[in-house]
């Protein structure tokens, strides 16, 4: 039987679906501007981890659920457990042009919003 399956999917589905407020063209958007692409790790290549990570969530965002892939709810759990660390780090004050507000809009949660 697979309810545990199901119910375990449903799950990363809805914790996906809190963690990413963004939708997928605001997000596409976003990932085309210059503070997208000017924050986070960048290990080796042009692109940071976060900004590959948000091209990959337009790209779920986009996808049937029916069609989401073991590995695809894999990387939905990544971003989930980013975003939730990410957000317990906010800075004092003003967040809005902040690299860490850019940082976690390339993981698709504006917390702006």
């Amino acid at each position: 039987m697979s309810g545990g399956r199901d119910e375990e999917r449903q799950e990363t589905l809805d914790r996906f679906g809190e963690a990413v407020n963004m939708s997928a063209s605001e997000l596409e958007k976003w990932l085309g501007t210059e503070q997208a692409q000017e924050v986070g790790q960048k290990n080796g290549s042009e692109e940071s981890t976060g900004h590959a990570s948000g091209r990959r969530i337009v790209d779920l965002l986009r996808t049937k659920k029916a069609d989401l892939s073991d590995d695809d709810l894999a990387h939905m759990r990544k971003v989930v457990g980013y975003v939730h660390r990410h957000a317990q780090q906010r800075p004092e004050g003003d967040v809005t042009d902040t690299p860490w507000r850019h940082s976690l809009m390339n993981w698709g949660h504006d917390p702006e919003k």
